[in-house]
């Protein structure tokens, strides 16, 4: 039997969930409502069976809690990706994991990573032109083929995901870790991947003045790939807490900024003009070149406000909140999305793991028994210094 942590809807515990996480959005109470009235249960299932060839069942190692698993058990995610999820599934899409079973070129007990994107490849279907271009998160056909609608794995009902003993995966979505690489760093080539990606889904002139908003491990990872992919000038990054700040100056932060002091902080950096309308946040008449949104929450309020007129904003966190959308018109603005990986990103990320200060980063695991405290820890990482939380579920308790 495969334990494993379930997620099934429940109308009654989503809306009590985004109410409560709405109105105490941080800190300890934040923490226990994701852990305590969240529709997930821990749950024996009988093993997953392979779909079709070219599949191999995988025993996750180490598995991360990200963002936009938080936002789904606390009912911040928007509705619109309903319609992209099959029930009751598992979450789980940050995995290092052990395959058991023989591919062609992927030999059984290989260790593994997972590139999540149920596209094409993986359902059976004549290739879309997104992945025909290599870009398979963009693939038209997720809700199609021989597994059942889901943007990824941890959102599918017939493959599983990484919060349990096992799952299955396509050939096509595994990478191989090399053995210099263990495990607490190869669960961070995902999200990694992802920040690459980010960073290529716009130009980004030499000496471009760029702004990173949110230090958690999407927006420490933005500012990695900036300083590794782009000849990008200033770096400013917007961290909340101490750990965050020293963790942005690693990655190759120019200047850690507190968000209360942010546009103040831009405006003596970048020049420009501090303007303060009647209700709301101060905004720039000027600004930086780019910034990039990687939070879950108000960041891309502020991004919009101190970026430059014809300037870009990207998106690169989840976003699960009502935003003031007036400085892209008015600015100008390019509002751009990035999501998950494609193309040469997954290789990348893996090369990037070896070398780039990730000790520590991976710094609790728990195991599935004890998943209230590892969804309450994770739900609260800023205030207690963590940058990323996962679950093992090799460990019994």
């Amino acid at each position: 039997m495969n334990l494993n942590l379930e997620y099934h809807r429940s109308p009654i515990r989503y809306i009590t969930s985004r109410t409560a996480t709405g109105t105490i959005a941080t800190g300890r109470a934040a923490g226990w409502w994701a852990a305590n009235m969240s529709p997930v249960r821990l749950v024996n299932r009988p093993d997953p069976r392979l779909p079709g060839p070219g599949w191999t069942r995988v025993k996750p190692l180490l598995s991360g809690i990200c963002g936009s698993d938080l936002g789904l058990l606390t009912g911040r995610n928007s509705p619109y990706l309903s319609a992209l999820i099959s029930l009751p599934f598992t979450p789980g899409h940050e995995v290092v994991g052990e395959t058991l079973d023989a591919l062609p070129d992927l030999p059984k007990g290989s260790r593994v990573v997972l590139d999540p994107v149920l596209g094409c490849v993986p359902r059976a279907v004549k290739l879309c032109p997104a992945c025909e271009a290599d870009q398979h998160s963009r693939c038209d056909h997720i809700t199609s083929g021989m597994v059942s609608a889901a943007l990824q794995t941890g959102f599918c009902a017939d493959t599983g995901g990484g919060w349990s003993r096992m799952f299955v995966a396509h050939g096509s979505q595994l990478h191989k870790v090399p053995d210099e690489i263990d495990d607490e760093r190869a669960v961070l080539v995902e999200p990694l991947a992802c920040a690459i990606h980010s960073v290529r889904r716009i130009p980004i002139p030499d000496g471009a003045s760029v702004l990173v908003v949110g230090a958690g491990t999407v927006g420490l990872f933005t500012t990695l790939a900036l300083r590794e992919y782009t000849k990008a000038g200033p770096i400013y990054v917007i961290a909340r807490y101490g750990h965050q700040r020293e963790r942005a100056r690693e990655m190759g932060a120019t200047e850690v900024l507190s968000s209360d002091r942010a546009a103040r902080a831009l405006r003596r950096a970048t020049g420009g003009f501090l303007a303060r309308p009647e209700q709301g946040a101060e905004f720039l008449l000027g600004g930086t070149d780019i910034a990039f949104d990687c939070t879950s929450g108000s960041g891309l309020d502020t991004a919009l406000r101190v970026v430059r007129a014809g300037g870009t904003v990207l998106l690169s966190g989840m976003p699960n909140a009502s935003v003031d959308l007036t400085p892209a018109w008015f600015r100008e603005l390019n509002l751009v999305g990035a999501y998950a990986s494609g193309g040469g990103d997954f290789p990348d990320a893996m090369a990037l793991a070896k070398s780039a200060p990730l000790t520590g980063y991976v710094d609790a695991t728990y195991p599935l028994s004890r998943w209230r405290d590892a969804i309450g820890h994770a739900s609260s990482s800023g205030r207690l210094g963590s940058i990323k939380v996962a679950f093992d579920p090799t460990k019994d308790q």
